[in-house]
């Protein structure tokens, strides 16, 4: 009899505990006590078993066999990047969360989205004996999430998903829509004409860069002003500063929203050698709320984010499913997006 799996994304899976089952005719339970050398199963049931697990190349995760024997207590993010705000804020509120649970952390780096690179980091991951928890704010993080076998216990941070997630789908996240909506009607109220827009890398189909500049979009659609092209940025402050000695050379530009506030940094720097006044001149928002925006000279308007928020959500699910066998479902996190306005957005200037 040929059974075969399916990852989270649909691609075939290495084979489960459950199909070991329905290939030998038993249950679950069976199979478990054969795997764990168990004296009350009968030989005839313990040959039937075993031959099932040699013909699907069944290989026992250590994840699942700590958890049913109650010995795990070890998660492992697995992230491409420690040092980006929104990354190591979350990282930070996993930790916090873990530790008063009593639980380890472990941290592995996606190095790229190499499928193969990908499967094998999942793998030495899972082998720790602990539940998962993926940064998908990136291609490797989403290919992870995409690779990852069905029966691992997993939670994944993601940037805000386009369309409302499938039923079961172990996602936490944060509404950049809605917040970039907010923050250039924040701009549109002071009088700008229009809002330029200076996007983070789209890398996902969930791209969070993307629900940003979807959401800029809404709210220049909704006030009636067409959306000027956006600038496709970085991550970094060089990126922002490319970006707005270009933006300081138009005198139509009076209002800008940044991806996050490393771009802005860099808009802010740009603007000042150019001899345009912030606020006065143009006015500049970042995205994030990272902890030097607030004293920057201006102090940066911004959307503070809760993305330590999101660490800790994701740990409660992680932690609700492998104590409790608790179903994971999808999870926007409980504080919404906040505009903070400070001194870097101003009324429009008169012409």
């Amino acid at each position: 009899m040929s059974v075969t799996g399916h990852t989270r994304s649909g691609g075939r899976r290495p084979a489960s505990i459950r199909d070991v089952a329905t290939a030998a005719g038993v249950s679950h339970q069976t199979v478990s006590r054969v795997i764990n050398g168990h004296p009350s199963v009968r030989p005839a049931t313990r040959e039937r078993v075993e031959a099932a697990i040699a013909q699907l190349g069944f290989r026992r995760s250590a994840t699942a066999h700590a958890l049913a024997s109650g010995r795990a207590r070890t998660v492992t993010v697995l992230t491409s990047n420690t040092v980006h705000y929104g990354y190591a804020a979350a990282l930070k509120g996993i930790e916090e969360a873990a530790r008063a649970a009593s639980f380890a952390v472990g941290i592995h780096v996606l190095e790229s989205d190499d499928e193969r690179l990908v499967a094998e980091a999942l793998r030495r991951a899972a082998d720790t004996g602990g539940g998962l928890i993926l940064i998908a704010y990136d291609r490797p993080g989403v290919r992870a999430l995409e690779l990852a076998p069905a029966d691992t216990p997993l939670v994944a941070a993601v940037e805000t998903p386009a369309e409302p997630p499938p039923a079961g789908s172990p996602w936490v996240w944060t509404d950049d829509r809605a917040a970039a909506r907010e923050a250039t009607g924040h701009l549109l109220d002071l009088g700008h004409r229009t809002v330029h827009h200076l996007a983070i890398p789209s890398t996902t189909r969930t791209s969070g860069g993307a629900q940003r500049a979807a959401g800029w979009r809404d709210a220049l659609s909704r006030a009636g002003v067409p959306a000027p092209e956006p600038i496709e940025g970085g991550w970094e402050p060089a990126d922002g500063y490319a970006a707005g000695r270009r933006l300081a050379r138009d005198p139509d530009v009076t209002a800008v929203l940044c991806g996050n506030d490393d771009l802005a940094l860099g808009v802010l720097r740009a603007l000042r050698e150019a001899g345009r006044a912030v606020p006065d001149d143009v006015s500049v928002v970042g995205f994030d709320d990272a902890p030097h925006s607030a004293y920057l000279a201006p102090a940066l308007t911004t959307v503070r984010l809760d993305f330590a928020g999101v660490g800790r959500a994701c740990f409660a699910l992680l932690h609700a499913r492998v104590e409790q066998g608790e179903p994971i479902a999808p999870h926007p996190v409980a504080e919404a997006p906040r505009l903070i306005v400070r001194e870097s957005t101003g009324p429009a200037p008169r012409r």
